[in-house]
């Protein structure tokens, strides 16, 4: 199927030999786009969603491909990537999306071999509460020393530090990714399972992990730090999900 939807892909792309095309029909097809090239479409199911391990911090994580260096840097393309996010609580759920700043992948024979990312964090939108007022309040909470602490905190970065090329799983994943995440000047490595694709100048990646918020000194709301919050607790573990669209 990953070979068939590669095949696709090649296919698809060979109409659109000028980028100004390209790049259209990349930002008004995002999730076919990536679905031909990754054989996903759309953000993971939560059913499919990895559970992160959590490694040592950078030092002790050691590059991918010790050997080879990239060759092609390919560059992210923030307006037709996306980063979603899912927060839960006892008596419900919060979901919402985040933009990238900038971000590289680093390529060598058409394969990944490092990469990096940076995230705006003061782009933190709320997609579920409809009335203005509220998701005003929930978003500025989320901005605040409490979550994220955007004002002294404005991005948050993911380097790519090892791959790992695997058969492809039953969600299509074909890669496992370790690298360093680091949120409000915290910084843990994780380490997931993705899928990346790469053919004729073009790279995408997606997946989805839960990241344990605790480790970055987000502890508000968290059972594990304070007693008796009943259902006022909001689940230790939230939900990325990422759509990456990169250019050589």
């Amino acid at each position: 199927m990953y070979i068939k939807n590669i095949f696709i892909f090649h296919l698809a792309i060979s109409h659109f030999h000028h980028f100004g095309s390209l790049f259209y029909y990349m930002k008004h097809s995002l999730l076919l786009f990536t679905g031909l090239l990754l054989g996903t479409a759309g953000a993971a199911s939560a059913q499919n969603t990895a559970q992160a391990t959590t490694l040592p911090p950078a030092a002790h994580i050691k590059p991918a491909f010790n050997n080879v260096k990239a060759t092609a840097t390919f560059q992210v393309e923030p307006q037709v990537s996306s980063v979603g996010w899912i927060g839960r609580k006892v008596t419900g759920r919060h979901n919402g999306t985040v933009e990238l700043k900038e971000g590289q992948l680093q390529v060598h024979n058409n394969q990944l071999v490092g990469g990096s990312f940076v995230v705006d964090m003061g782009t933190i939108l709320d997609e579920d509460v409809e009335d203005a007022e509220t998701n005003a309040k929930l978003v500025t909470h989320l901005k605040s020393d409490d979550f994220f602490g955007v004002a002294q905190h404005p991005t948050a970065t993911f380097v790519i530090k090892s791959l790992k090329y695997t058969k492809v799983d039953d969600s299509g994943n074909n890669t496992l990714i370790a690298g360093v995440l680091t949120i409000k000047g915290k910084s843990m490595g994780l380490l997931f399972p993705a899928k990346v694709g790469i053919k004729n100048g073009l790279a995408a990646a997606s997946g989805s992990v839960n990241v344990d918020r605790t480790k970055f000194d987000i502890r508000y709301g968290s059972n594990s730090f304070f007693d008796r919050l009943g259902d006022k607790a909001i689940d230790n573990d939230f939900t990325l999900n990422f759509n990456i669209i990169a250019k050589q």
